[in-house]
């Protein structure tokens, strides 16, 4: 609501906006959807398990994305909470340029406290993975971003299939984190095996129900 707001009241702009037609959560109270985009990027501590200094950096950009992130880092919580999570939502993707390239841009001060300034991040994106390192071009240690996001995989499907289909759920999520995690925190075998159980179990049930899992369909966030 906050970027249809910014869009009404906006002029001398072409303004798109796209949305899908699932259900969506509401992760922010209007007041700090507000503010958060009017910063265009920033920090969610309510979803960090441990914002102040992340072994991850988990970041999103795009509405689905957003949810398997949140997803993602719910269930590390319950079942890595070794691993200190950061997130870290974007919607205005022109703040990861340099400041000397857009001027919607960071400065480095600013995008190191948000990104920090070497720990590894993942980031789900609504589109194309190279749109988001073609925006980091110029920012020092742009490798440790590893980028999920379109592959042009999918079809008529479920809604969780697409993110499983283009490697993007929050399973995948999970498993990219224990890939780029310190390696004394990533031999957390209980997150791995019940990652690949959950896609397993999921491409039976959605060829058998035509639906998604109870407990994916389902989710939501909690404490």
């Amino acid at each position: 609501m906050s970027v249809a707001d910014h869009c009404l009241r906006s002029r001398n702009y072409l303004n798109l906006i796209v949305i899908d037609k699932q259900p969506q959560l509401q992760w922010l109270t209007m007041g700090e959807a507000q503010a958060h985009c009017a910063r265009g990027a920033g920090v969610w501590p309510m979803y960090s398990s441990q914002p102040e200094t992340p072994d991850i950096v988990l970041a999103c950009a795009g509405d689905v994305p957003t949810q398997e992130t949140i997803a993602a880092a719910w269930l590390l919580r319950r079942l890595a909470p070794e691993v200190k999570v950061r997130v870290v939502n974007v919607v205005d993707l022109m703040r990861l340029c340099p400041a000397d390239r857009h001027p919607h841009g960071m400065s480095d001060a600013e995008f190191g406290e948000i990104f920090t300034a070497s720990t590894p991040v993942v980031f789900a994106f609504h589109g194309y993975p190279g749109v988001i390192h073609d925006l980091l071009h110029g920012r020092s240690a742009h490798e440790r971003f590893h980028v999920r996001g379109y592959m042009e995989e999918g079809t008529t499907t479920t809604p969780f299939d697409m993110v499983v289909l283009n490697e993007m759920s929050r399973l995948h999520l999970c498993l990219d984190v224990m890939r780029y995690v310190p390696h004394s925190l990533a031999a957390n075998d209980e997150l791995v095996a019940h990652c690949k159980r959950l896609l397993v179990e999921h491409e039976t049930y959605i060829r058998e129900y035509f639906d998604d899992l109870p407990e994916i369909r389902d989710w939501a966030w909690s404490d």
